[in-house]
């Protein structure tokens, strides 16, 4: 007898413990590399968004007027070759002439002259270029027709180039992933708190609750997304609360529909069946029951749904319904580059580079918890 209860213990002792779907789910999440990929990629540009415009040294509002539609490189501008044609440029603003002009180590000397004499405030031109520093006034003839002046020469680096108007678009990229990804959280969010309870509400209530409840959502989907959203700017201003407002007031339908499957699927179980024989309420069932087991497709509708809207927020912003100056988003920026193709193709590569590297991301990553999160996937090893 001691023996045998011995054996039992040793076995008891030497049987794996049962994991939990959650510590599961993690397992199998963590042993699939191309998820995992996109989780990284996803957080490194969002790092970049929150942090990249700090770092680049351009304001994403700041214009360079001498440096327009400037194609992507590494290399420092001005270039040597464009520092003459810029000088004669400043030059002309200023009413001067450029007599002799040498460059070394990064330092101009110019000689400058003028059939008056020279007022030495139009040497303000130079630093409000952006592309030299202040001067400095090294001779000056007894006239005041010539003078000669040194300045040097900035160093400004455009990674993705400029746009239109000469604005650094590597930054104007990063701060516009800001209100994409903020317009595909925000509306991602609001469509859960609404849609979780709409839809695990109609599937609990049941019978003719039900049936009104969904009526009502067939009737929501019947409107037309863009006129609806051309109503509203009937009565408000566009701006990036209204987008908000559009976008979260249809996206919540699609998971009210799936929460309300699942909830029917859930109700008819015995552990829902001995929480209303205890005397819980409808709503204490939802919230300790129903919920927390739907969490799985919950998850990996909302993984999925942050693209949709973002994709949305830029078809709407491409209509030029979305969000206004002087704020941007990715949509913008892509509206933007697709009427500069022609002359400067990366206006509209770079924005939409982000944008599909964000969606590629989100898309792989769902499909990695649905995998994950499924049940009826065998425990790994």
């Amino acid at each position: 007898m001691f023996h045998v209860e011995q054996r039992g213990a040793m076995m008891a002792a030497a049987a794996p413990r049962a994991r939990s779907l959650s510590a599961l789910a993690r397992q199998r999440l963590t042993r699939n590399r191309p998820a995992l990929a996109a989780l990284v990629t996803l957080v490194a540009v969002a790092l970049a968004c929150l942090a990249g415009p700090f770092l680049t040294g351009h304001a994403p509002e700041r214009i360079y007027p001498d440096l327009v539609r400037m194609k992507p490189s590494l290399a420092a501008h001005p270039q040597p070759d464009t520092v003459r044609p810029a000088i004669e440029r400043i030059a002309f603003r200023m009413r001067l002439a450029v007599e002799d002009y040498a460059i070394s180590d990064g330092t101009v000397r110019l000689t400058l002259a003028s059939p008056k004499p020279i007022n030495e405030r139009s040497l303000s031109y130079l630093p409000r270029s952006d592309l030299f520093g202040p001067a400095r006034i090294l001779e000056r003839s007894a006239d005041g027709r010539r003078l000669v002046v040194e300045t040097r020469v900035q160093r400004l680096r455009f990674l993705l180039g400029t746009d239109v108007v000469g604005r650094d678009l590597l930054t104007r990229c990063l701060v516009a992933g800001r209100i994409s990804l903020l317009i595909g959280l925000t509306a991602t969010l609001v469509a859960l708190l609404v849609g979780v309870g709409y839809g695990a509400l109609s599937g609990m209530l049941g019978g003719v609750s039900d049936a009104i409840m969904m009526r009502v959502l067939d009737v929501l989907y019947a409107l037309p997304f863009v006129f609806f959203v051309i109503v509203l700017l009937v009565f408000f201003r566009a701006n990036l609360w209204l987008v908000l407002v559009a976008v979260a007031a249809v996206e919540w339908l699609d998971m009210a529909r799936i929460v309300r499957t699942q909830t029917l699927a859930l109700k008819g179980r015995d552990f829902v069946r001995a929480a209303q024989a205890l005397g819980l309420t409808t709503g204490a069932i939802l919230i300790r029951h129903i919920v927390p087991n739907t969490l799985g497709p919950i998850v990996v509708a909302a993984t999925l749904l942050v693209p949709r809207v973002i994709l949305l927020e830029s078809f709407l912003s491409f209509l030029g319904l979305g969000v206004q100056e002087p704020a941007t988003s990715w949509g913008v920026l892509i509206a933007e580059g697709s009427r500069a193709l022609e002359s400067a193709p990366w206006m509209l590569g770079a924005p939409a580079g982000f944008l599909v590297v964000s969606l590629i991301a989100l898309n792989v990553l769902g499909d990695g918890l649905a995998d994950a999160l499924d049940p009826r996937l065998s425990e790994p090893r």
